[in-house]
């Protein structure tokens, strides 16, 4: 036949032990397309011509909730103040740091963050992006330029994206007028809409990405524009921060005579699309309220530590069968394990009680956390990940078998190890997009990265 469809290129990779939707498999092939995406997967197959690919195959997680140029101030705020520290003095000590962010500073800062990420078993990134504009507060030549470099960062590292320009327009509840600290995250709602278009012209030409949009919080943005932005972009993640201090839930409680989360459940028919980011704060009522919604709950437990911000009310909303997913948010230590370990210990000490984050008797409290946190992670970032399947993007970690935390390991046993124990050292292969990036441990471009970084870090601790 003279014209005949090319038959569509496969890279075949070969793993002796793989985590797949129907469980634990031996002897797994799975072909790639040059798209990137899963074309089959085949347990009990020989190698054939396919490349070995030594160890445990586990799918990629997706990092839900990030903001990149946080990683450049770890460390900064660890001083204490003159008075009580919290989430507000961290903030103070955050504005700071970013008012003098380069467009070039953010992208080394990012890139260093994105391969921290892929080295410790995150294969796509949810970027809540709000460094909009120049330390004046003035839109770059182009609206998009922030935007640009967190693509370029992607770009570099291989890692996928969802981006999520971020609609910041108040200082706080009532309209309040920003501070000098907020004015390179502000847009009024018309130029938040040229500032997507531009952003979704930049993730057109970016594989493996994806778009939504993420009104900062219901103190940053007037309820009419949260009705507004979510009616005008009404496909694709929605990602807004929600009840992550008790001085934010009582601000709220006092501008719009409703908690937080109790409003946005509702006022916005919370369903699928949206991820409510730390949720710390809610009542029993409101826990199962938002999981019987469908949205998921974007938990940081790193961070919320870190920040002092509170628990998660884990128990109960996932009794009430809850989607949640983890992120890395301000990036003060990149860990996928950890995330998942802080969260299960977290509901450990309130509780008062162990493998709390489980529903089963016999369950693996490390296999319940990494597929449901799998699960609400690719939901939230609106992308086929998540799953060593046809369909899905080839996004792969790969458990090193011959360490010594895994003696003697096997089956959901290697997931309570590596969550509970051996962590990020277990990770020794990742392969994201079909491509792979991190060999032995170490991003391929780790040595170019991280020099940049360093020489931009060093500059702003002396500048």
């Amino acid at each position: 036949m003279a014209a005949c469809r090319a038959r569509r290129e496969l890279r075949a990779y070969h793993f002796g032990t793989a985590f797949l939707p129907s469980g634990w498999a031996n002897d797994v092939l799975i072909e790639v397309g040059d798209d990137g995406m899963i074309a089959t997967v085949s347990p009990n197959r020989p190698q054939g011509a396919a490349e070995r690919v030594a160890g445990i195959a586990l799918p990629g997680m997706p990092n839900l909730h990030c903001h990149a140029f946080q990683k450049g101030m770890a460390g900064l705020a660890e001083r204490r103040g003159p008075v009580g520290d919290s989430f507000w003095t961290w903030r103070e000590v955050m504005y700071r740091f970013l008012s003098a962010l380069t467009p070039d500073d953010v992208e080394a800062i990012a890139a260093y963050a994105y391969i921290e990420m892929l080295e410790a078993g995150f294969t796509t990134v949810g970027e809540f992006h709000y460094l909009h504009h120049d330390p004046a507060g003035r839109p770059y030549a182009d609206i998009g330029e922030m935007a640009a470099r967190i693509a370029a960062a992607s770009s570099a590292t291989g890692i996928g994206l969802t981006l999520l320009p971020s609609l910041y327009t108040y200082g706080g509840f009532g309209g309040a007028a920003p501070n000098s600290g907020q004015i390179r995250f502000i847009n009024p709602t018309d130029r938040f809409v040229t500032l997507m278009e531009r952003s979704r012209a930049i993730v057109a030409k970016l594989p493996g990405a994806a778009i939504g949009i993420a009104p900062h919080s219901l103190r940053a943005v007037s309820t009419d524009q949260l009705r507004e932005a979510a009616a005008i972009f009404a496909e694709g993640p929605v990602h807004i921060h929600a009840a992550e201090q008790t001085k934010e839930v009582d601000d709220c409680v006092a501008s719009l005579g409703a908690r937080p989360v109790q409003w946005l459940l509702d006022e916005m028919g919370l369903d699928r699309r949206w991820c409510l980011i730390h949720a710390t704060h809610m009542t029993e009522d409101e826990t199962a309220r938002l999981a019987s919604s469908g949205a998921v709950a974007g938990l940081c437990p790193l961070t919320e530590g870190s920040l002092g911000d509170g628990i998660f009310n884990g128990e109960t909303y996932l009794a009430a069968h809850g989607a949640f997913g983890i992120g890395t948010d301000s990036n003060i230590q990149i860990d996928a394990p950890a995330e998942l370990r802080q969260l299960e210990y977290s509901q450990r000490l309130k509780a008062r009680a162990r493998n709390v984050m489980t529903t089963t008797e016999g369950e693996s409290t490390g296999r319940s956390l990494y597929t449901r946190a799998l699960a609400g992670g690719s939901q939230a970032l609106g992308q086929s990940i998540g799953v060593l399947a046809p369909g899905y993007r080839a996004d792969i970690a790969v458990l090193d078998d011959n360490h010594p935390d895994l003696a003697g390991a096997s089956g959901d046993m290697v997931l309570d190890v590596m969550v509970f124990s051996a962590g990020r050292g277990l990770i020794r292969t990742v392969i994201a997009s079909g491509k792979p990036v991190v060999l032995d441990g170490r991003h391929h471009a780790r040595e170019a990265i991280t020099k940049k970084y360093r020489d931009t870090v060093s500059r702003l601790a002396n500048a």
